[in-house]
């Protein structure tokens, strides 16, 4: 019985010793005897060792790592064969590598897509993208339509300098404002030199004698020598009372005829005027070839009207006394070339 006692006391003491080296807490009845049973140190000695095991184990213990540290931990993506679970491909990734690889796989892309666009004919399947054909037609449209009006507001001009000869008013000439813009005449000197003043004094000799007017060379139409190659027509039948005098502001010649006889075109050409003044009565306007013009005032009826294309030695009118100047039945015919008044007795036989 005693020997049982002894082996049981030799492993209560070991088992107490076990535990102070294994930092395992002391039992109640450890912590009741101030002295060990085994004669060793007071029990309040051995809690300084648990507790420097506790420290230690604190300092050992790994710290959490930061969020841009970790985009630096490697993987690996291992792809197996399905069925034999054999490794074909193995990469070694980390974090930042994947998200570098995909942000140049789309800038790479964006590139691409702008130099597809940019430099290929694929641009005009974007809705919306203009076409360069489209363009340049916008832009030849644009170039016609600018001609198209500037020729309107020269024809308006024309038309009412017309209007303003039948009324026996001065013309109005309108420079374009561009013109005026564009050029500037304060600035430009003349310096003539001696072979410029003999060239003009040799010009000037030659045409010194000149039989006919310097306006009435030519016409502007091929094969055409002037306006005295073409073939008028009479206006009318009748006898001329006042000649061409210009110096009197009379542009034209007055034909007396009988009553209701037919005032004729002299030229083919578009009637560009038909109206009415307080003045001059009823007048028609006749545009012909060759930048000429025919006028025909003081009618008692008007046959044809504005826009209407003519024969030469088609009735227009019915020869009239309308209009406050006229003092009789009669036909005031005039001709206009090239915007001056010419006398229609040296082109047209009126005997």
């Amino acid at each position: 019985m005693n020997t049982s006692k002894n082996k049981l006391k030799k492993l209560k003491t070991r088992d107490d010793g076990d535990r102070v080296s294994n930092n395992l807490p002391l039992t109640s009845r450890q912590w009741a005897n101030p002295v060990g049973d085994s004669g060793g140190p007071p029990v309040f000695l051995w809690l300084f060792i648990p507790l420097s095991g506790y420290f230690m184990a604190m300092e050992t213990t790994p710290k959490e790592e930061k969020w841009y540290q970790k985009l630096r931990n490697k993987y690996r993506l291992v792809l197996f064969n399905e069925t034999t679970f054999e490794e074909r491909i193995s990469f070694r990734l980390s974090r930042i590598q994947v998200v570098v690889f995909l942000l140049s796989m789309a800038i790479t892309f964006v590139a691409l897509t702008f130099f597809v666009i940019a430099y290929t004919p694929l641009k005009e399947y974007i809705p919306g993208y203009p076409n360069v054909q489209q363009k340049n037609n916008l832009y030849h449209l644009n170039k016609i339509a600018d001609s198209l009006m500037l020729n309107a507001q020269q024809n308006n001009r024309y038309i009412q300098n017309i209007k303003r000869i039948i009324e026996n008013k001065e013309l109005i000439e309108t420079p374009s404002e561009s013109t005026a813009q564009a050029y500037n005449y304060d600035t430009i000197t003349d310096h003539k030199s001696s072979q410029d003043s003999a060239l003009r004094v040799s010009f000037e000799n030659q045409t010194k004698f000149n039989l006919f007017p310097q306006n009435e060379v030519t016409l502007g139409i091929p094969g055409k020598s002037g306006i005295r190659s073409m073939n008028f027509f009479k206006p009318l039948n009748g006898i001329v009372t006042a000649p061409f005098a210009p110096l009197e502001k009379h542009y034209g010649v007055d034909i007396v005829a009988p009553h209701n006889a037919a005032v004729m075109s002299v030229l083919d050409g578009t009637v560009i005027l038909d109206a009415w003044t307080q003045e001059t009565g009823y007048v028609i306007v006749i545009q012909h070839v060759g930048n000429l013009i025919s006028v025909y005032k003081h009618n008692a009826v008007l046959l044809k009207h504005e826009g209407d294309f003519v024969k030469a030695g088609e009735p227009i009118a019915i020869a009239g006394n309308s209009g406050e100047i006229s003092t009789g039945p009669h036909l005031h015919f005039e001709l206009w070339y090239n915007g001056n008044p010419v006398n229609p007795i040296n082109y047209i036989n009126f005997n």
